[in-house]
C-alpha cells in the first residue's frame, strides 16, 4: 500500500516538473524570439516616424512597437506556417501607430484638410487619383499628400496591411486561396501602371526593404519628397486593388 501511494506521489511529482519544464522552456523560446528580433522595433518605428507629421514622440512609438514584439512572441504559433519576422512586424507597426493616434500631433488646419480628403474619398468614383482629390478637395497637390500621408493617425487605412499581413488569407480553402492569388495579380498590375519613380520608390520600400532616407540617397531625392511619392503611390494601389476585388465578387 505504502508503495502504492508511493508511486502516485512520485507520478504527481514528475508530472508537475514536467509541466514547470514545459513551461520554462515556452518562456525561453519567447525571450528568445523577443531578443532576436529587437532589430524590427527599430527598424520599423524608424520606417513609421519618417512618413508622419513632425512632433511624434519616437521613444513613446518604439516602446509600443517593444510591446507589440512581445505580444507578437506570446501569441506566436509555429503551426499555422507563417514566419515569425512577417508575423511580429504586422503587430509591431499596429503598436506603433495605435501609439501614434492615441497622441496625435497633428495641428487644427491639417486635421481639417485630412478629413476634407477624406470626404472627397467617399464621394469619388473608384479608382480616384490624387489628382481627382486635388479638384474635388481644391487643396494643392502637397496638401492633398500630407493629408494622406496623416490619415493613419485618425483611421486604420494602410497598404502595408495588405502587403504585409501573413494571417489575413492564411485558411487553406480554394476560395481563400484564389482570392489571395487574385488581390496579387491586382496588387502586381496596379504597381507595374504606376508613373516609373513611384514604382522604384514602392519596390524599394516594400520588396528591398529600405527606410525612406536610404531610398532619397538612391534617387537623389529629399526624405520628404520620397515620403509624399510613397503616399501618393499607396493611395493609387490601395484605390485599384481595393475596387478591383470588390468588383469581383458576386
Amino acid at each position: 500500500m505504502n508503495d502504492k501511494n508511493g508511486w502516485a506521489s512520485m507520478s504527481v511529482s514528475m508530472s508537475r516538473k514536467l509541466q514547470e519544464y514545459s513551461r520554462t522552456a515556452e518562456q525561453t523560446a519567447r525571450d528568445e524570439l523577443v531578443i532576436s528580433h529587437l532589430w524590427l522595433v527599430r527598424h520599423l518605428t524608424g520606417k513609421v516616424t519618417a512618413r508622419l507629421p513632425a512632433g511624434v514622440d519616437v521613444e513613446n512609438l518604439e516602446s509600443a512597437g517593444m510591446l507589440g514584439l512581445v505580444e507578437a512572441a506570446r501569441r506566436f504559433d509555429t503551426s499555422r506556417g507563417v514566419d515569425f519576422k512577417s508575423f511580429a512586424a504586422l503587430r509591431i507597426r499596429g503598436a506603433i501607430y495605435d501609439e501614434a493616434r492615441r497622441n496625435c500631433p497633428l495641428p487644427q488646419e491639417v486635421m481639417q484638410r485630412v478629413m476634407l480628403v477624406a470626404k472627397a474619398q467617399d464621394q469619388l468614383t473608384a479608382p480616384s487619383t490624387v489628382d481627382d482629390l486635388v479638384v474635388e478637395t481644391g487643396l494643392s497637390k502637397d496638401e492633398v499628400v500630407d493629408a494622406l500621408l496623416a490619415m493613419p493617425l485618425i483611421r486604420v487605412q494602410s497598404l502595408d496591411q495588405v502587403l504585409d499581413d501573413p494571417t489575413r488569407h492564411s485558411e487553406s480553402s480554394p476560395d481563400a486561396s484564389a482570392e489571395r492569388a487574385e488581390q496579387k495579380r491586382l496588387l502586381a498590375d496596379a504597381i507595374a501602371a504606376l508613373p516609373e519613380r513611384e514604382r522604384l520608390v514602392v519596390t524599394l520600400y516594400y520588396m528591398e526593404d529600405l527606410r525612406l532616407k536610404e531610398i532619397g540617397e538612391v534617387l537623389k531625392l529629399s526624405e520628404s519628397r520620397v515620403s509624399r511619392l510613397l503616399a501618393a503611390a499607396q493611395f493609387q494601389l490601395r484605390t485599384h486593388v481595393g475596387t478591383s476585388v470588390k468588383g469581383s465578387k458576386p
